[in-house]
């Protein structure tokens, strides 16, 4: 069976995500206190017991998902002698979860993944002024279909844009608030079957994130970019990405564009791929793998009884 490590994204974060695993598992435990000294930042203890407005800053989430990825991932190397270089047929990552999979695949070091995520979450967070701009999900329309209704609702002055190809029949679109709400209302005469605004904190992956992107070509112009030991499915282009002044640049552009991520995992089905295993909180990227490709076998490994019944399937 051909396998692929995915790493999940913003809105997987919950209180307490990665306490079981540090209980359990000294390798865990080692790196979250590498990012905790990263980051100058007690953010496992944020993570483990702290209030959950405060983790879901996106300066906060992107860091702490990260580290619960990578905690899981350094787990099965040292428990099960499972490498990413000997079991995996390619990495990828949904947005942020792109810098989890690049530090998986020993591009980036957990350290540097860390600072440049914090970094990111700022600077993102710092782009639109809370109100300005908003993301809402469509659901029961396909791609073109979702960025036909966002160019509708866009304006010369209002940017709205698809930002999220997640699976078929669910695409999030993302811009300024009242073009956003037009679109909305534009996809119910469209046949999208709800159309729903999103919490989130700022409108990721579209043009007005521009000012964040600035800020992330200059932080990754210093970072240590290394070949990964696999290849690496990028966001921006649904393919394959070895070259370090390549994934450099793509991580730069990431912050603007469409997250493809339906495309990402078909790549790696028609590749050969029959399964897919998600590192960290949550399950939503396994969940999305059987609506992406139904003879996809997916798995979510969280916690020790999941690392447990994995290592049983190696």
């Amino acid at each position: 069976m051909s396998l692929a490590f995915v790493f999940p994204g913003q809105g997987s974060q919950a209180i307490g995500m990665g306490k079981d695993l540090a209980e359990a598992f000294p390798e865990a435990r080692e790196v979250f206190g590498e990012v905790d000294d990263a980051l100058k930042q007690n953010l496992t203890k944020l993570m483990f017991e702290g209030h959950d407005s405060d983790l879901t800053l996106t300066e906060n989430a992107q860091p702490a998902l990260m580290a619960v990825s990578l905690a899981v991932t350094r787990v099965l190397e040292r428990q099960g002698k499972v490498t990413i270089r000997d079991t995996a047929r390619y990495v990828a990552g949904h947005s942020l979860g792109e810098y989890s999979a690049l530090a998986a695949a020993g591009s980036l070091s957990i350290a540097d993944a860390a600072r440049l995520l914090k970094t990111r979450g700022q600077a993102m967070q710092k782009a639109v002024p809370v109100g300005e701009g908003a993301m809402a999900a469509l659901l029961g329309l396909d791609l073109a279909q979702a960025q036909a209704v966002a160019a509708e609702a866009a304006t010369a002055e209002e940017i709205c844009a698809a930002a999220n190809d997640n699976a078929p029949g669910q695409v999030v679109i993302s811009g300024h608030a009242d073009a956003v709400q037009r679109a909305i209302e534009i996809a119910k005469t469209k046949g999208a079957k709800r159309a729903i605004m999103l919490a989130v904190s700022a409108p990721f992956h579209c043009a007005m994130m521009k000012p964040a992107a600035d800020v992330m070509a200059e932080a990754l112009a210093n970072a240590c970019i290394q070949p990964p030991v696999v290849p690496v499915i990028a966001n921006v282009t649904a393919a394959t990405v070895i070259d370090p002044d390549e994934i450099r640049r793509l991580l730069v552009e990431q912050v603007t564009a469409l997250v493809r991520w339906r495309e990402s995992v078909l790549a790696m089905t028609n590749a050969g791929v029959t399964k897919l295993v998600e590192l960290g909180a949550g399950k939503v990227l396994s969940g999305l793998a059987k609506r992406i490709h139904g003879d996809l076998v997916a798995v979510s490994i969280q916690g020790p009884h999941d690392v447990e019944e994995f290592l049983k399937t190696i």
